[in-house]
């Protein structure tokens, strides 16, 4: 049986992390299944990719029996192990259209880094963030460091790497760093629910959105305004600001194509 496999919902596709046995642990199955579904939704019709779980627990990260069995590895073959990581984490970040994780259970190490890399996380309500590495004599990776120094302050940043402690996802989204919380076994159908607001909105302008937030970070403003006046500059004569503002004045519902 597959550990992880992509499934096609129509408008949103749906990768599913099937590796109930190892708590949901990194796997090459995963990789592939994120990657295409990156790939996948450069389709104009796709309008929201989600990351789920089954068995309880959304990611634990790297197995540390693999890890283990790579120590003899010289350093390159290990840089191009993490490189494996890292690419799916920029196909997450560079994905045209918004990817939502949905965390039961928790996020761990490599597993935290999978789950910070999207543009919306879900969480039940008991999950936990943890930060692992430290614990097994490890430091981050898959962008976690990135990840959390834009999304909680530094001295949140620094209990979570340097002591490994789990986070609450209440603490979590009290800071701004994921978007929701929601009962225990609810995060699946509330992903699909924000998916389906999503889906409905101008896929255009979120491509754009997305990609100015993603910049937003690293980029002066001088340069930074310049992208927002280029973006929107390429929106205005565009048919989704035509659908989107005569549905403003005239006061009704949008109706953007897909």
């Amino acid at each position: 049986m597959s550990l992880a496999r992509a499934e096609d919902h129509g408008d949103r596709l749906v990768v599913v992390n099937a590796n109930a046995k190892s708590r949901g642990a990194l796997s090459p199955e995963l990789y592939e299944a994120i990657l295409d579904a990156c790939t996948r939704a450069r389709d104009a019709c796709v309008g929201a990719v989600l990351i789920t779980s089954e068995g309880g627990f959304f990611c634990a990260g790297g197995d540390l029996n693999i890890l283990r069995s790579r120590r003899d590895l010289c350093e390159a073959e290990l840089r191009e192990r993490i490189e494996d990581l890292h690419d799916v984490i920029r196909a997450i970040r560079e994905c045209p259209v918004p990817v939502i994780a949905a965390v039961e259970g928790g996020a761990a190490g490599a597993g935290l880094s999978l789950a910070l890399a999207c543009d919306f996380v879900i969480a039940g309500e008991n999950a936990r963030f943890t930060a692992a590495y430290v614990k097994a004599g490890l430091v981050p990776d898959g962008g976690l460091t990135s990840s959390l120094a834009r999304l909680v302050p530094r001295a949140l940043a620094t209990e979570m790497c340097l002591l490994g402690q789990a986070v609450a996802a209440t603490r979590m989204q009290s800071v701004g760093a994921i978007y929701r919380t929601v009962p225990d076994g609810q995060t699946e159908a509330e992903a699909h629910a924000l998916a389906d607001v999503i889906c409905m909105g101008p896929a255009a302008a979120q491509t754009e959105i997305k990609k100015l937030v993603a910049t937003a970070y690293d980029t002066q403003e001088a340069a930074q305004m310049n992208n927002e006046r280029d973006a929107m500059a390429r929106a205005i004569g565009g048919s989704e600001a035509a659908e989107g503002i005569a549905a403003f004045l005239e006061k009704r519902p949008t109706r953007f194509a897909r």
